[in-house]
């Protein structure tokens, strides 16, 4: 393998690691959000629609500073936002 797969090698891995991790992180946050922050109204579906929507805004965030993390480092490596594109 050259050099540049195992540097790529390891890239995907540390981002498998900190996914794997930041989910981890987001299920302990949000049972600490449940059970801190319960709510008055005594509808479920609105606690289900209201829980789904904090987990999906968290989730999107944070994904959406992995995906500019590795477009910043696709650029200082290669030059290009996407590799291969012209």
């Amino acid at each position: 393998m050259s050099l540049l797969s195992d540097f790529l090698a390891v890239i995907i891995l540390f981002t498998a690691i900190l996914v794997a991790y930041l989910t981890k992180q987001f299920q302990n946050e949000n049972l600490n959000y449940l059970t801190s922050n319960p709510m008055t109204n005594s509808n479920t579906k609105v606690k289900t629609i209201e829980k789904e929507k904090i987990v999906a805004e968290t989730l999107n965030g944070r994904f959406a500073m992995l995906g500019l993390i590795a477009a910043v480092g696709a650029y200082l490596t290669t030059g290009q936002i996407i590799p291969g594109f012209v």
